[in-house]
């Protein structure tokens, strides 16, 4: 008796939508066809075609690499974009910093203070203009 796999967690499965390929492999295989193609009939023109054809592969990789690698979960533009992020745009040394909920809490108190001595002393200024 034969046995499929089953995966326990079933938001990691795909929808494949035509030829066993989700929607983002035919979107990156066609585009990369889109241009590949083309490249190499220009290029069979011009040279050999065993150098044509190494530069429509070399040309397709990146688009088949868009469409076939993930890495925990994200696709390779994520990936990338999280190794520039730490590579290059944050900064090397990041500052420790908390948010202290005591001292929240006392500049609270010490605003409530203020606007409750100043109201308080607008009445009082209001109850002596009157008396006069």
């Amino acid at each position: 008796m034969a046995y499929v796999p089953v995966p326990k967690d079933l938001n990691a499965v795909k929808t494949k939508v035509m030829f066993n390929l989700t929607k983002r492999q035919l979107i990156c295989f066609g585009s990369g066809a889109a241009v590949a193609v083309p490249l190499f009939f220009l290029c069979k023109n011009v040279m050999d075609t065993s150098v044509a054809s190494l530069i429509m592969i070399l040309v397709l990789l990146p688009f088949m690499l868009l469409a076939m690698y993930e890495k925990h979960g994200q696709p390779l533009e994520k990936v990338v974009h999280n190794i520039v992020q730490v590579c290059f745009l944050r900064p090397k040394q990041r500052p420790y910093q908390t948010n202290n909920f005591y001292a929240v809490l006392e500049r609270q108190e010490k605003l409530d203070k203020e606007v409750y001595r100043i109201v308080h002393k607008k009445k009082a200024h209001e109850g002596g203009k009157k008396r006069n």
